[in-house]
């Protein structure tokens, strides 16, 4: 017989902590994925996300970007949970895993280097959830520290934190309930010098208090910047050579001989998308001609044409205050709206700002028809309000076929949703699951905030009462080479958003802001920048709710139109919620089938019936409330006969319902019959006349008063 040997794995790594805001957050480098570039265990309570870093070996051949992918794996044996469908197993990426990983990839793609061409993941796998810490805060992190101690080119660290606003009081890094229920929503990252990326939905927050919000957590990045920092300098890796695929600066001094700076801002100078496009091609194609014999530049030529339109834009800007297409720089371009332009629907409108072009239909349906999510949440979350954006090829003049929405639809969907939520009634004020769909019909800059617009006048076209009208409006950026040497733009269009600095989304009513998002393809915002483009985006978001959208519907309508389904609430006692359900159902189904209603019922006794013809919304209501009524003495009621026999006749006056009249009380005279009096299907009025001595209760027709 053989010997067994067996040894024992020690495998050694490094554990880091600090404390943010009152819980302990914990890293262990070394302890698990130590095949990954970078690996960070992170630990925030107990939630728990492996947050790893790869990269390739190579470029990849061919393309002109960084091919940078992030997911947030949500895997629901962290909530204790077993997926449901026919595979038991986790599918594809949840709307909210999709919104976390593009606020991880928005600060932190800037900070890779921007001639990097190899692929990189950043991998979060969410593995336990501790409601009192939210999994996407601490993945956020883990991508930021394990991108920083591997060896990929990063230009880091970064660190994010949240806020919540609960009861007229801040909180750092807020619990899954607070930020749910609180009066913001506020991620914010940094660098060691400057903001990088701010997401934020808020119950119209002031712009003041915004602000405030935005540097504390400014603040408290700073702790954690110096955190990560002390890892890199135990455990960072060096950060390995790459293939610069920059564009050589000889091929740029060539190509500005043969297109002048001059011929090249006479180019792109118009407000036309096709006209400015057309000139391009036609740039390209000289430059094409003059590189016939040099392949290495004719690999490169679309990037290199591309810098040099940004280059030529960003001089335009910034130093001559010229825009492409001659507007002033607080400027926004034409604005029209329209309302009612798709007829049937419940509700539709129209914005259009230049050539960027939106319409929003609205559909109501009852209760019933709410989103159920199953999520990272202790219980399924119900999702009673949906935006969807749709950004098809012809709205840029292009031609793919649609494969459903991409990550970015549906990112600029949940802004426009995260927008217009603090303003719409609550249930109990309006009982209807509500949808809207913002169809792009042209883009040329800042659809996102267009889709808030046209739903605003959407939702109201529709009899939503919403208690304000919410605007929404871009702003950009260009910089210079100091700190003080920029410029911020209002209403930026596609060519500012792409060869700027900055795209800076802000919603908001009259009174304060409901929703920021902020892109940054440079290292990082000064505080000057930050309030100067809040107070340009609250200029211009009063001039379009002042002079666009008031204008055109000034208040929502007073009832919902004729093609939107009705909807009436009861209230009836929770103990009598079987008596109307009936068993396996039954009741209430025949209830649906007469009516041609629908009903949904709460636990808590709160009754929905929707529907599009009154008369059958009534008569539903009605057999509800009689199905949930004790009968007393000298109650009069209308029932129909559904069953003769010789001792009397039963009146059903709902489904399940019924009641019955003995021979003697059908006529004042003397019957052998009930049948010489009445017939299967009559419908007759009858009078309760309490119990009787067997205590049951009895009814008469011909005690009726008339």
């Amino acid at each position: 017989m053989g010997e067994t040997f067996s040894t024992k794995l020690e495998r050694e790594y490094k554990t880091y902590s600090m404390e943010i805001a009152g819980r302990t957050l914990s890293v262990d480098v070394g302890r698990v994925a130590a095949q990954a570039n970078g690996a960070a265990f992170m630990h925030y309570g107990d939630t728990t996300v492996l947050s790893t870093a790869t990269a390739s070996d190579k470029p990849r051949d061919g393309i002109d970007f960084f091919p940078l992918s992030v997911e947030f794996e949500e895997k629901l044996y962290s909530v204790g949970k077993i997926p449901g469908g026919f595979n038991k197993r986790e599918g594809k990426a949840s709307e909210n895993a999709v919104l976390t990983a593009r606020v991880i990839d928005r600060p932190m793609r800037p900070l890779f280097p921007k001639d990097y061409r190899n692929d990189v993941t950043l991998n979060n796998l969410v593995m336990s959830v501790d409601p009192q810490c939210r999994p996407e805060l601490v993945a956020m992190l883990g991508s930021a520290i394990a991108t920083s101690i591997s060896d990929i080119p990063f230009d880091g660290p970064c660190a994010m934190t949240q806020m919540g606003l609960v009861d007229g009081e801040f909180v750092v890094n807020p619990s899954q309930e607070q930020w749910k229920n609180g009066d913001l929503q506020l991620t914010v990252a940094s660098t060691a010098q400057k903001v990088i990326m701010i997401e934020a939905g808020a119950n119209e927050v002031p712009e003041a208090q915004m602000i405030d919000a935005i540097y504390k957590c400014h603040a408290i990045n700073q702790e954690i910047i110096a955190f990560i920092n002390q890892i890199v300098a135990e455990v960072g890796k060096e950060k390995h050579a790459y293939e610069s695929c920059a564009i050589p600066e000889e091929m740029f001094a060539r190509m500005r001989e043969i297109v002048t700076p001059e011929e090249m801002e006479e180019a792109v100078f118009t407000d036309v998308k096709q006209v400015r496009e057309e000139n391009i091609k036609q740039v390209t194609a000289r430059l094409e001609e003059a590189f016939a014999d040099n392949e290495e530049w004719l690999a490169v030529l679309g990037e290199a044409v591309y810098q040099y339109q940004k280059k030529t834009v960003r001089k335009m800007i910034l130093k001559d205050h010229k825009r492409p297409d001659g507007r002033a720089i607080t400027q926004i371009r034409p604005l029209a709206a329209e309302v009612d332009l798709i007829p049937r629907v419940h509700g539709s409108a129209m914005f259009t700002r230049g050539q960027t072009q939106i319409c929003t239909v609205t559909t109501l349906a009852p209760l019933s028809e709410v989103q159920r999510i199953d999520g990272l949440d202790e219980n399924e979350v119900n999702k009673r309000y949906m935006h969807h954006y749709n950004f098809p090829s012809y709205s840029v003049g292009e031609t793919k076929p649609s494969r459903g929405p991409g990550r970015r639809e549906i990112g600029h969907g949940a802004l426009a949703e995260k927008a217009l939520m603090p303003v719409l009634p609550s249930e109990e004020e309006f009982p209807y699951a509500i949808r809207t769909v913002s169809e792009t019909f042209e883009s040329n800059g800042s659809t996102s905030q267009a889709s808030v617009c046209a739903s605003t006048m959407s939702l109201m076209a529709a009899g939503v009462p919403i208690k304000k009208p919410v605007a929404g409006i871009s702003c950009g950026l260009v910089t210079g080479e100091t700190d003080d040497d920029y410029l911020v733009l209002t209403d930026i269009q596609g060519l500012e958003d792409f060869f700027g600095d900055m795209d800076f989304k802000v919603a908001g009513t009259h009174d304060g802001i409901t929703a920021i998002q902020m892109d940054i393809k440079i290292h990082g915002l000064t505080r000057p920048i930050v309030e100067e483009a809040i107070a340009k985006t609250k200029e211009a978001r009063e001039y379009i709710l002042n002079e666009v959208i008031t204008p055109c519907i000034s208040e929502p309508r007073e009832s919902v139109n004729e093609y939107a389904p009705k909807i009436i609430q009861i209230q009836i006692d929770p103990q009598k919620i079987g008596d109307v359900v009936g068993q396996r159902g039954k009741t209430i189904n025949t209830i649906i089938e007469r009516t041609g209603v629908k009903i949904d019922i709460t636990d808590d006794g709160a009754v929905s019936v929707c529907g599009t013809d009154a008369a059958m919304m009534q008569k539903a209501i009605d057999m509800i409330q009689i199905i949930t009524t004790d009968f007393e003495e000298g109650m009069v009621l209308t029932g129909k006969v559904v069953s003769i026999k010789e001792f009397g006749a039963f009146i059903e006056f709902a489904p399940g319902k019924e009641g019955m009249v003995h021979i003697s009380k059908i006529a004042r005279e003397r019957i052998a019959h009930v049948e010489d009096v009445l017939t299967l299907g009559d419908i007759v009025k009858v009078v309760c006349l309490g119990k009787d001595k067997m205590g049951r209760l009895s009814f008469s027709i011909k005690d009726v008063k008339n």
